[in-house]
Order: C-alpha cells, then structure tokens, then sequence
C-alpha cells in the first residue's frame, strides 16, 4: 500500500460549490415545507431569512479556520489544534456520525420514492443500488464526482423554474397577489412561531460544512474554500426563499392539502399534472443520489484526515490508492456502514445527522472565540465582531437548536460520544500518547 500518497489539489471553485450545494440536497425544501408551514403559521420564507441570518455566522467561523487550518480534517483539525487533542478526536468521532448518515438517509428517501413509483421491485435493492454505485463513482475520484454534481445540480434548478414558471402561472389565474412583501412579515404575526419555524428548516443548511473537508484537494484553499462557504449558504437562501414564497403564495393554508408531510408531490400535481409530477420526482431523485455521492466524498477524507494522523489505523484509514488518488477503503468502509439503512428508518437516520452536525457547528464557533483570546492582534471593532461577537451570536443559536432536539437523539448522541471516549481511552493508553499535530507548510497550501 502507498501510504506516502497526498490527496492532489484538482478542484476549483466552481467544483466546491457544487459539491456543497449538492450536499445540502436543496429539494428536502419540497419535503419539509408542509409541515414547517403549519409549525412557522404559514410563514415559511420568513423563517428562511431569519435561519439564513443565524447559520450565516457559524459559516464564517468555518471561513476563518479553513484560512488557518486548511486540511481534510475540518472541525476534527480545528479542535485538535486550538482546544484540545483528546478533544478533538471526541469531536471528529460525534461530527463522523453525520457525515455517515447522510448516505443512510439518501439511501432511505431513494428507497422511499422509488418504491412508490415501482412498488413490486424489493426496497432493498434501491438502497444498494444507490450505495454501490455512489461508491464506484467516488473511487474513480473527487474530480469526476465533483463534475457529476455539477450536472446534477444545473438539472435540479432547471426542474425549480419550471417549478416557480407552472407555480407563478397558477397564482395569476387564482386570487392571490403576485408579489405581495406584506405577506413576509404581515401585522400581527407572532415571531415566535417563525423562529419555531426556523429552528426546523435550520437542517436545510446542513452540508455547506462538508466541503470544508476537501481542503487539500482545492486548489488555493485558503481562498477558495471561505468564499465558497458563503455561495453556497447564499445560493441555499436564495433557493429555499424563492420556492417557499410562491408555494405560500399558492396555498397560504397547507391544512387544505390532503397529506401536510408529503405536501409538495400533491402542489406539482396541481399545477402541472402527472407530466411534470414525474418531472419533479426525476428532480428529487437526482438530487438525493448527488447528495449521497457528495456525503460518501465528505465523510471518507474526515476518516482519511484521522487515519493519517494515527487516531484511526493508518495502514487502513490514511491509505489513498496511487492511481485514482482517493480514500478508496474509506469509500468502501463507508459504503458498508451505510448499508445499515436496511434496517433503520429515516427518524433514526436523521437524529444521528442532527447530533453531528450541532456537535461540529457547536464546536467551531467555539475554537473562534478561543482563538479570539489568544490572538495578539489589535482588537478593532471589525476584529471583535468577526471574531467573538459573530461567533458568539452563532452559537447561540446552534444552543437553541440542541435544546429543540427530542430526547432520542440527545441519547444516541451521547451512547456514540462515550464509544468515541472509550475507544480514544484505548487506543491512547489512557491518555498517555498524544495525537500527532500537522505540519502546515508540508501539505503545499
């Protein structure tokens, strides 16, 4: 085996961003409007700018560690580095656990919609077929999978302006105003039910995190890598924002749809019938398979990044194959892990992705502000509000997301969090071996 092999700087900016966006999965707005219209009273896109807002600061702090630490090891790294070793490897083992059931949940949704379409053909089949092709893509190497995505996501917004075309044609026909911004924030709303609202559809936002990861394999990181982050969180704003208005706008009372959780099927039925229902259907597809296929490339360079540093066997996890230069045992190894969709169901799935995913956004606001109180730099005013007051503001709202979160996924969090400790307690004799810290200059940022 190579193990000498170093992941090789092929993307460009234009790459990152769709692997982001594609990570997002930007169609789960068609699946969760239903039921955020009825939690938000109906004021879907105003929780939109008020999460947009909130996650905003969070992907900031992502952009000042990727400056500082630009490796494949994400909030993992930054932990390591500027809090604590142990702690790191605690917070890159909770962060694993989202990066892994992403592909689970894709499988999952896969499952669910190709089984409604083709009801006589085994669910399991759908899960592996999506699995092992995900797979076999990405060990030919992020370059080709970031090219795939790029295709994906240009089909995803095409199906979205025939979606707000067919949406805009129905609302002219109907009584309903065009353009009315007085339905954003009418007199006498209650903000308690768009923040409501906000703390469910904050999960829309969850991907734009992961390309942190590609760090090593992005050309210029330092620059790409930041700007990216907020085109990507931009361009999700924008996209959730412009849907949800004009499906508010066509039906500002989701209660007269017959199914509030499937809403969105029976909202392109009526305005574009069975044709483009399929249309939207191949949309939804397409974007669960780029989802999968940018989660499988995530999470196996957070394992590459630990496997290097000896906190996972090396031979195994920091192993690159010499000719596709790609965490290939990784992508196999997560591969099988995500198999585990045959026997989980989708609540389970996505409570292991909340848990990560607050775990990391949690912890990166948090090594901003250390970093803050150890800098030497003046403290301007620009200085502290990028670096403390921002930081601060975005974990207050991550901290409101946690205490919105059920009891079964603060358990699983916490069962997966003291595996992570005992196996750390193990494989560091007891605290006794510290993990290697990176050299920077080495990885030729």
């Amino acid at each position: 085996m190579n193990e000498t092999n170093q992941l090789q700087r092929k993307l460009k900016l234009r790459h990152v961003v769709a692997i982001g966006i594609a990570y997002m999965s930007p169609f789960a707005v068609f699946d969760t409007f239903g039921i955020a219209s009825k939690v938000s009273s109906g004021h879907v896109p105003a929780a939109y700018i008020v999460v947009f807002i909130a996650i905003l600061f969070t992907a900031m702090s992502y952009g000042k560690l990727v400056k500082k630490y630009p490796t494949a090891g994400s909030v993992y790294t930054y932990t390591k580095n500027i809090l604590n070793p142990y702690l790191g490897i605690i917070v890159g083992w909770i962060t694993f656990i989202a990066y892994l059931a992403m592909p689970m949940v894709n499988a999952l949704l896969t499952k669910i919609y190709l089984s409604s379409v083709l009801p006589e053909v085994p669910g399991w089949i759908w899960i592996v077929g999506l699995i092992v092709v995900i797979s076999i893509l990405n060990i030919f190497g992020v370059k080709l999978a970031a090219s795939l995505n790029i295709m994906v996501v240009l089909f995803q917004f095409i199906v979205v302006i025939l979606f707000i075309y067919l949406n805009v044609r129905s609302i002219i026909k109907g009584p309903e105003h065009f353009i009315n911004l007085n339905e954003l924030f009418p007199s006498g709303m209650e903000f308690f039910n768009v923040f409501s609202g906000a703390a469910l559809l904050a999960l829309s936002f969850i991907g734009f995190d992961a390309i942190t990861t590609l760090s090593e394999e992005t050309i210029e990181p330092r620059k790409t890598i930041p700007k990216a982050i907020i085109i990507v969180c931009s361009i999700g704003a924008i996209f959730f924002f412009t849907v949800t208005y004009f499906m508010q706008s066509l039906f500002p009372d989701v209660s007269v749809l017959h199914n509030i959780e499937g809403a969105s099927p029976q909202i392109a039925y009526t305005i574009g019938g069975n044709l483009f229902l399929s249309i939207f259907t191949a949309g939804a597809l397409f974007s669960v398979f780029a989802s999968g296929l940018a989660a499988q490339v995530s999470a196996s360079r957070m394992l590459y990044a630990m496997g290097r540093d000896n906190v996972l066997p090396n031979r195994f996890f920091g192993y690159l194959h010499p000719k596709f230069n790609s965490p290939v045992l990784n992508i196999l190894f997560i591969g099988l892990l995500a198999l585990s969709a045959l026997f989980l169901d989708l609540t389970l799935a996505t409570s292991l992705i909340d848990v990560g995913a607050f775990t990391a956004f949690s912890f990166v606001n948090i090594c901003v502000i250390t970093n803050y109180f150890r800098t030497k730099k003046p403290r301007s005013f620009g200085f502290t509000f990028g670096n403390l007051i921002g930081p601060l503001i975005g974990l207050c709202f991550i901290i409101f997301l946690w205490s919105n979160l059920n009891f079964q996924s603060i358990l699983i969090g916490f069962i997966w969090a003291m595996l992570g400790v005992l196996y750390l307690v193990i494989s560091t004799g007891f605290f006794t071996k510290k993990p290697p810290k990176i050299d920077f200059e080495e990885l030729e940022l």
